[in-house]
């Protein structure tokens, strides 16, 4: 066992009670559902425009599912982020079953959505070769430059991002991160000079980020309104980047984050609690018909904030299609190389193992009988790391691991943080890129694959001090490349 597991255990034992549920606890969990618990009644758009008294919610309490009605005593704007232990309805943790309200989501091909089927995996030699990645970690999230997880801070009193918004924007109450998102405009956005730059680091693939925990969407998304095609830039941004990737022979990735939305936004449900403006509701709970004659007229806030539901609420199963019909849509318009989820394992029981299986089938049906698929996720346990990737988050390996994985890191903040580039010296208070090579050498020394994430600025651009950082790494890989690519551990 690895150090860093170690003490991931160590940590789990010592809060024992958040353990997810497995085996017959689970199972138990599950079967004593209420009726409804795994029934999908209606599409997602339909329950956020359900009155709230009106929403059912399921929750896990005690080891077992209960229904739940929304009321000021099971709601609070603080703690979330962290999903309960059974993941969502008819979910699978480790031997529950799946229980997929909806037959067939897997596409036709040899994997189904179980975990001995997608151990039939093999991580495709490009991807073992390619060894450095490009990451644009990219959203309405960059608009005030105020660094990552914006969006959720910019709705918590004291919080620094609250105060950002208050002093620039105004308060929550009257400008939201709704109203950011069609400030995000990338009027200077020149993709073809950025992937070009991007190759000559080095790089042979190249991420953009489809989705974070904010629920927009940025492509030309068939199942979220709340995308860059219709606010803000105006522009199918994942396809445009993967239009300048495959024109360069790179590869593309999409990193999906979206799954966490469920809990990760409830904050934008709050008030302030002192203050002028305390009790006055965040606008996370405006309705569409709230928006007449505004100009986001049309469309619901829910569908980006999430609604408000209990603290232990369950994802809703309309939640969950609509995940999946998201991401599938994200694999069907682009059909990219790799699919990196911000979760562990799959997200959302059914609706991520589906995906993967859906994806992996896909990507066989279109490269002609051959697997080239990445699919990464975290947290995965040694008996599952053939079923897909397994990703470390600015994380290390203590040794060298015999299968596939992937490390990445920022070489700041993941959105983009003006103060960094404001700091003294050439590279500010971006990672020095004598530390980002250390860090591609070590992983590419243990089997992996390093990705290195570039954030972007509102307007489309990247900062001279990020430049600088590129432009060392492009040095250093023009004389050692071939020290990198293509290459395998061995021993003597």
């Amino acid at each position: 066992m690895q150090r860093r597991d170690f003490c991931k255990l160590m940590a789990a034992m010592a809060a024992s009670s958040a353990l997810p549920l497995r085996g017959q606890a689970a199972g138990n969990a599950l079967a004593g559902a209420p009726a409804g618990f795994d029934a999908l009644t209606m599409d997602y758009a339909q329950f956020c425009a359900t009155p709230a008294n009106e929403r059912v919610f399921y929750a896990l309490v005690n080891g077992q599912i209960v229904k739940q009605k929304l009321d000021d005593a099971n709601w609070t704007p603080t703690g979330w982020g962290k999903p309960p232990a059974l993941p969502v309805p008819g979910g699978s943790w480790d031997g529950v079953p799946m229980r997929s309200p909806i037959p067939n989501l897997a596409g036709s091909g040899k994997f189904k959505p179980t975990w001995n089927s997608l151990l039939q995996y093999e991580a495709p030699e490009w991807y073992r070769d390619a060894k450095f990645g490009i990451w644009a970690h990219w959203s309405p999230q960059c608009v005030p430059e105020d660094g990552d997880w914006y969006a959720r801070n910019m709705y918590i009193q004291g919080q620094p991002q609250y105060k950002f918004q208050q002093e620039h924007y105004g308060p929550p109450s009257a400008f939201g991160y709704k109203d950011l998102c069609a400030q995000w405009t990338l009027l200077n956005w020149d993709p073809e000079a950025l992937m070009e730059r991007y190759q000559r680091a080095g790089a042979r693939l190249f991420s953009a980020l489809a989705n974070h925990h904010d629920s927009f969407d940025t492509w030309n998304s068939k199942h979220q309104p709340w995308n860059a095609t219709a606010i803000g830039p105006h522009r199918d941004v994942v396809g445009t980047w993967a239009a300048a990737a495959r024109k360069r022979g790179m590869r593309l990735g999409v990193t999906v984050h979206q799954a966490r939305n469920w809990w990760w936004f409830q904050p934008s449900h709050g008030a302030d609690k002192t203050g002028p403006l305390a009790g006055v509701p965040y606008d996370g709970d405006l309705t569409m018909a709230q928006g007449k004659d505004q100009w986001w007229e049309g469309l619901d806030p829910h569908r980006l904030y999430s609604v408000k539901h209990p603290h232990d609420a369950l994802p809703d199963t309309s939640y969950v299609k609509n995940f999946y019909d998201r991401t599938r849509d994200l694999i069907d318009q682009h059909d990219p190389d790799l699919l990196y989820f911000d979760n562990d394992r799959v997200p959302l029981g059914w609706g991520g193992m589906n995906l993967a299986s859906y994806f992996y089938n896909h990507n066989i049906a279109t490269h002609g009988g051959k697997l080239e698929a990445v699919l990464t996720g975290k947290n995965i346990p040694s008996h599952l790391t053939g079923a897909l990737v397994a990703d470390y988050e600015r994380g290390f390996s203590s040794d060298i691991l015999p299968h596939a994985w992937q490390s990445e890191t920022c070489i700041g903040e993941w959105h983009y943080q003006r103060k960094l580039y404001e700091q003294p010296g050439e590279y500010g208070g971006y990672m020095h890129p004598r530390d980002v090579i250390h860090w591609l050498v070590d992983t590419v020394s243990k089997n992996g694959t390093f990705i290195l994430n570039i954030p972007g600025k509102p307007d489309g651009t990247i900062d001279s001090k990020e430049i600088a950082v590129l432009d060392k790494i492009t040095t250093w890989m023009q004389v050692n490349g071939d020290a990198i690519y293509a290459t395998r551990p061995w021993k003597i």
